[in-house]
């Protein structure tokens, strides 16, 4: 386990841009300095130039994802240099890296200028510099292949981020509707209650007291109009919407160690941890707890492998502390849950603050803090 979990350290270090990207070119270089500290020492110089050339060809590599087309400028200018002055006679590898970058990190009527340029200035520097015969034919088939395959690659990554953003979204309306409804019944609750109670105290007044009757009624007839606003917009919110009952209305807190409980039956190693005096919690906000638990929960079992959780509910006078960590390793062919949208919703609805992120000793950590109001 901690070979694995060193070894995914080390792939995800990899995997970033800038160390990608100098990786790339340390990888090409090695062969080329090694090769001109060979033929120094046999006494070739004009061969050492032509290794020094490879290596002038490599550094704009280096910002090849910020500055494509400079990249492939500067490559371009080297090869010119070195093929006019006879110094080489072909093109190096350097140059449909060049080529592929710009069409895989530049817009496509970018690409295609770039692409119709280098293949023309191609053509005519061969023509100069070492003519081959139907040389234009050659250089077609050196700048389409890279650029082809940069914009399949572009085409590819930008068709998977326009489903992840549809999914993103189709997750967060769901989450605002089950949120609506939710705050539906924890609203409507008490505007009920409050419109019973000032019935009852209106029809308790003496009859002379005329002005403080007129304002009790119209405090009902303010209640009963929220009512009837608060039901029209959740028919509007719902009309998109052909999911089943919310499973989170009528939870919170205390079905907590019921959750942990279906957690580890689903697999999951996971205990609770409970500080402070428990309370009794407004109804939005014990949801909210809930709910917070349960989505991190979930991720944690779609997303990460071998994963143990711990979940920390902690009670202050003033707020409730819910804190969820794991210390699982992210699937390679897991794709990143959207659940921590609609877990945003909840926390600011709440008037909450929600950290998530990953840890820096690996595993992830959701944390939310949700204050309490108090009489």
């Amino acid at each position: 386990m901690r070979m694995a979990r060193a070894f995914m350290k080390i792939v995800r270090f990899f995997q970033r841009p800038k160390v990608s990207d100098r990786t790339l070119v340390i990888v090409l270089a090695i062969p080329s300095v090694l090769g001109a500290i060979t033929v120094l020492a046999l006494g070739d110089a004009r061969l050492a130039l032509g290794n020094v050339h490879y290596l002038l060809t490599l550094i704009p590599l280096l910002i090849r994802r910020s500055r494509p087309v400079t990249t492939l400028a500067l490559v371009a200018a080297v090869d010119a240099v070195s093929i006019l002055t006879g110094l080489v006679d072909s093109l190096n590898v350097a140059t449909p890296v060049a080529l592929y970058s710009m069409s895989r990190f530049t817009p496509g009527r970018t690409t295609a200028i770039a692409s119709a340029a280098a293949w023309a200035f191609y053509t005519l520097l061969l023509e100069l510099g070492t003519p081959i015969q139907a040389g234009w034919v050659t250089t077609l088939f050196t700048v389409a292949l890279p650029v082809g395959l940069g914009q399949l690659v572009r085409l590819r990554a930008e068709l998977n981020e326009r489903g992840r953003r549809e999914i993103a979204d189709a997750a967060v309306r769901a989450e605002r509707r089950r949120i609506a409804r939710e705050l539906h019944d924890v609203v409507a609750h008490h505007i009920t209650v409050i419109n019973a109670l000032v019935g009852g105290a209106r029809a308790t007044l003496p009859p002379e007291q005329e002005v403080t009757r007129d304002a009790l009624e119209s405090a009902e007839q303010t209640a009963r109009q929220a009512m009837s606003e608060m039901r029209r917009l959740l028919d509007v919110l719902r009309a998109d919407g052909n999911e089943g009952p919310d499973a989170a209305t009528g939870v919170g807190a205390d079905r907590l160690p019921a959750l942990i409980k279906e957690a580890r039956s689903a697999g999951l190693p996971a205990h609770l941890t409970v500080t402070g005096e428990p309370v009794e919690l407004p109804a939005a906000v014990d949801h909210a707890v809930y709910r917070i638990v349960q989505e991190a929960l979930t991720n944690t079992r779609k997303h990460a492998a071998g994963a143990r959780a711990s979940v920390r509910v902690a009670f202050e006078s003033a707020a409730v502390e819910v804190e969820v960590l794991d210390d699982g390793l992210p699937k390679d062919e897991g794709t990143p849950g959207f659940g921590l949208g609609g877990m945003a919703e909840r926390v600011a609805l709440c008037g909450g603050q929600l950290s998530t992120g990953p840890r820096p000793e690996g595993g992830f950590r959701v944390h939310a803090r949700l204050p309490l109001e108090r009489a």
